[in-house]
């Protein structure tokens, strides 16, 4: 009787998992494509945070968040990859990046209209890799901060700072977009005439 009971155990853990897990599919795999921007790396993510979920889902509890859940194996996951690489980062080196833009960031353009979808890519492509994950967790996932530090296991403050100096960035890079499309300079010139 024990083998049963251990087979139906599970088969309800494998149906729980199906109807609070596996919706959060394609949610993933856009996520893990925009941060490997490789088809073939991003399936293999999400494929083997799916593995992982499955096996700890016992320690998933019920009436959170399952999606946050799931990103955060994914980041563990994608983190443990990029160290065995050697191609992550080293902490200081990107604390050091994070400081040199906020001391050369002092004016802060507003974000332009008429910018395409292409062109906001191409400018977020253009960010530290850390920044381009602060925002596509936030504005694209929106992930609440908090939920955003647990993902990234980073403090809240980090995630406020680098989501502004990201913000700040991602604006003056539209800038550029704007003003070569002649967008910022019809805006100029109608306030000031």
């Amino acid at each position: 009787m024990p083998k049963s009971t251990r087979v139906g155990e599970a088969s309800d853990r494998w149906g729980d998992f199906e109807t609070v897990a596996l919706p959060h599919l394609e949610s993933l795999f856009r996520l893990a494509l925009w941060l490997e921007r490789d088809r073939t790396t991003a399936e293999d993510l999400v494929q083997e945070t799916f593995a992982q979920a499955l096996q700890s889902f016992h320690r998933f509890e019920p009436g959170t968040n399952c999606r946050a859940w799931l990103v955060s194996i994914l980041q563990h996951l994608r983190s443990n990859r990029r160290r065995t690489l050697a191609r992550q980062p080293q902490l200081s080196d990107v604390g050091d990046l994070e400081e040199q833009l906020a001391e050369t960031l002092a004016y802060e353009p507003p974000t332009p209209e008429g910018i395409s979808e292409e062109e906001v890519l191409q400018a977020l492509k253009k960010l530290p890799a850390s920044f381009q994950e602060a925002i596509v967790l936030a504005d694209v996932e929106q992930f609440s901060y908090k939920e955003i530090a647990e993902i990234l296991g980073i403090p809240l403050g980090t995630v406020m700072s680098r989501l502004h100096r990201a913000r700040k960035l991602l604006r003056t890079e539209l800038a550029g977009y704007a003003n070569a499309r002649g967008i910022g300079l019809a805006a100029t010139r109608a306030v000031s005439s």
